[in-house]
């Protein structure tokens, strides 16, 4: 059997291989914030807002109870509030903006792909299309809330 002498640092060297590095990279980092962040927007919010519904519910009972009005009163009162008339308007509204919404994307992606725009391309065209919408929509409201106008049926009555 031989022998040989190794120098001391020798098994120095050997045990700081093994030993395993703890130091946290920045994806490490990310690794384990992503998904508290995740949790927290996830449940957190949504608990925050039903909290804050309920909150504002009974602080608004209790400023009743405290004024001495009965919920029947407070019921009565807020229903005698007459409600804005609902045009027949949304639904053309809505379909133009969505359709002026989706031409701007289009529009955009047809751009950065031919001319090699940046970014901004895209936001700029969603905004112009979304106008030309609003617009649009202005035009043909207008005359159909004027069309709807009663006309006055007196034909005894001349017009000068």
């Amino acid at each position: 059997m031989v022998f040989t002498l190794q120098p001391l640092s020798a098994p120095l060297r050997q045990n700081k291989k093994k030993r395993k590095d703890t130091t946290m990279t920045a994806f490490d980092i990310r690794e384990t914030v992503v998904p508290i962040f995740a949790m927290v927007f996830i449940f957190g919010f949504p608990a925050i807002i039903i909290f804050w519904a309920i909150y504002t519910k009974h602080r608004e009972r209790m400023r009743l109870i405290e004024k001495g009005i009965s919920p029947e009163e407070a019921r009565k009162y807020f229903s005698n509030v007459e409600k804005r008339p609902r045009g027949s308007n949304g639904a053309l509204k809505w379909g133009i903006i969505l359709l002026f919404l989706g031409a701007g994307i289009f529009t955009a992606n047809i751009l950065e792909q031919l001319y090699e725009f940046n970014d901004g391309v895209t936001f700029s065209m969603i905004v112009l299309f979304l106008g030309l919408g609003f617009i649009l929509y202005y035009f043909l409201s207008r005359g159909r809330v004027q069309n709807i106008e009663p006309k006055n049926n007196n034909s005894n009555i001349p017009q000068n």
